[in-house]
């Protein structure tokens, strides 16, 4: 008997989730840890600030400037804030995304040495980091795993894919680590990721050419 999930739905069965799993890991099997560009931690955390409801592409054109700019935590804390607004403006959100790297970068300093932390609580006392935000900073920057970064991607292709009845993102990922042993919790954001970009998108997804349209019950579409 499946259990059942905070909203009362049923969890899919260990079989649905890996299959979909397998096959996904199959069809992109050089999906990408991030495709922010980054060499450092601290870049890898001011980039995926930067993503919120932004495209990759276009963080990574306003990086290769602002990163040059500004190479330290202490950089960051002590800009100008219209100035970083200015730096960052075509990103979208600009000004609470500043005043989020400056808060963040002032905490960088005056907690952990200029240094980003590199466990998931620390990381959670960032101003502007949720779990979303920390998981892709672990994963990318460290190497390491605490849960499953749900981003606008994961979160449409686990509803859809029948993996979650859940809207919240902590909820989601729940569900996901629920779903998933911890050895392929790195694995979900990568491909689904890839998958939501490629095939399952947000508007006219191409459920034809779906490779999982077999097992995938299609929830919402």
């Amino acid at each position: 008997m499946m259990k059942s999930t905070s909203t009362g739905a049923a969890a899919p069965s260990p079989d649905h989730a890996g299959e979909i799993l397998a096959v996904l890991k199959r069809v992109y099997p050089r999906a990408p840890k991030t495709a922010l560009e980054h060499r450092t931690p601290l870049e890898m955390l001011v980039a995926t600030i930067l993503s919120a409801q932004c495209t990759d592409a276009r963080v990574n054109v306003v990086t290769r400037e602002l990163f040059r700019k500004y190479r330290t935590a202490e950089d960051y804390a002590n800009a100008r804030q219209e100035d970083l607004e200015k730096d960052i403006r075509s990103t979208g959100f600009y000004r609470n995304k500043a005043k989020n790297i400056r808060g963040a970068a002032g905490r960088i300093v005056e907690e952990y040495g200029g240094e980003v932390p590199d466990t998931m609580d620390d990381l959670l006392t960032l101003p502007g980091v949720a779990r979303k935000t920390a998981n892709i900073v672990l994963f990318a920057a460290f190497d390491r795993v605490e849960g499953i970064a749900v981003d606008t991607h994961v979160k449409r292709l686990s509803y859809r894919m029948g993996l979650t009845g859940n809207t919240d993102p902590v909820k989601i990922e729940r569900d996901l680590m629920d779903a998933y042993p911890r050895g392929d919790w790195s694995s979900v954001n990568r491909v689904f990721v890839e998958h939501g970009r490629a095939v399952c998108r947000a508007r006219k997804p191409r459920c034809d050419e779906c490779q999982v349209k077999h097992i995938c019950p299609r929830n919402g579409l």
